[in-house]
């Protein structure tokens, strides 16, 4: 294979779920193209990235349908939210290798050269769908913390996490305290 760097590990299916967690987060409405360019880069997407105005916006509108998946509170519920935007936002499952660039692997965008919102919707799917296959539990959670509304995959070994970060954790600690008091 003609394929020297990382690409399995860059595009492994949790690094893409946490891309998505990392995206749904980032497009807030303040989100610029060089912000989301920047997200992309930090989960392994090679320049150029070209990122619009237009493809914020519709990537904006992907991440919210993508919040029904992370505030799933069980599988069930999260396969409903998931089959809900498989059927009614992508198209069939596909191989590519983008003309000979990139090891094979799945799509569900309708052509390589789509648009980047659609690209970000489906690729999210395929990654969380994988997840919930594999762990028959929802992928992610939203933040527990008050006031925080970010996303974050709740895959992996230990306790299981209610906060996205442990600043939040830590915050909603001490708030706990000082309500005690």
């Amino acid at each position: 294979m003609p394929h020297t760097d990382d690409w399995s590990t860059r595009h492994s299916v949790l690094t893409m779920a946490r891309r998505t967690a990392a995206l749904v987060n980032a497009l807030t409405d303040d989100a610029s193209p060089e912000g989301i360019g920047e997200v992309l880069r930090a989960y392994g997407e090679l320049d150029p990235i070209e990122v619009t105005e237009q493809d914020v916006a519709a990537m904006r509108t992907a991440a919210a349908l993508l919040r029904d998946v992370f505030a799933a509170t069980d599988a069930d519920a999260a396969a409903t939210a998931l089959n809900r935007l498989l059927r009614e936002h992508t198209g069939p499952l596909r191989l590519t290798s983008h003309g000979g660039t990139t090891p094979w692997h799945p799509h569900l965008d309708r052509d390589d050269d789509g648009p980047l919102g659609e690209w970000f919707l489906t690729s999210s799917c395929m990654a969380l769908t994988v997840l919930v296959w594999d762990r028959q539990r929802p992928p992610g959670k939203v933040c527990a913390a008050t006031g925080c509304r970010n996303v974050f995959i709740a895959q992996g070994s230990g306790q299981e996490r209610h906060y996205c970060s442990r600043r939040c954790a830590t915050r909603e600690r001490v708030r706990a305290h000082r309500a005690g008091r």
